[in-house]
């Protein structure tokens, strides 16, 4: 069955967008728990197709012809899953709790693809 990477994303714009940081503390809290329980929710309704649960993701490095320095994205977190379709894939995310409870911006789903061989 086909491989798909899915990378949650988010920005400041989003997060502000959200009103996330304007919450107070005890409401936050409810909604960490609230968001956490919805995830593990998706996963378990999902563990089928989870091949790499991954995770969150920290600061990022860049390595160019230039060496080596800090930069940022937008990514976030990832997983990889199997589905019949990349609208298959997709289609899991939808209303996922990265967005629809936390402050999260998108989730972004790409096919794996098989590295390519050289023929002689």
């Amino acid at each position: 069955m086909p491989q798909f990477m899915a990378l949650y994303t988010g920005s400041p714009q989003a997060a502000a967008a959200s009103g996330w940081d304007k919450l107070d503390e005890t409401t936050r809290k409810a909604r960490e728990r609230e968001g956490m329980e919805a995830w593990g929710a998706w996963q378990e309704k999902n563990k089928a197709s989870v091949v790499v649960a991954g995770g969150p993701l920290g600061k990022t490095k860049r390595a160019d012809k230039s060496g080596v320095s800090d930069t940022s994205n937008a990514i976030a977190g990832y997983i990889i899953i199997e589905a019949p379709s990349h609208e298959a894939a997709a289609k899991l995310f939808e209303n996922h709790p990265h967005f629809a409870i936390f402050p999260g911006e998108a989730v972004e789903i790409m096919p794996c693809m098989a590295i390519p061989t050289l023929e002689e």
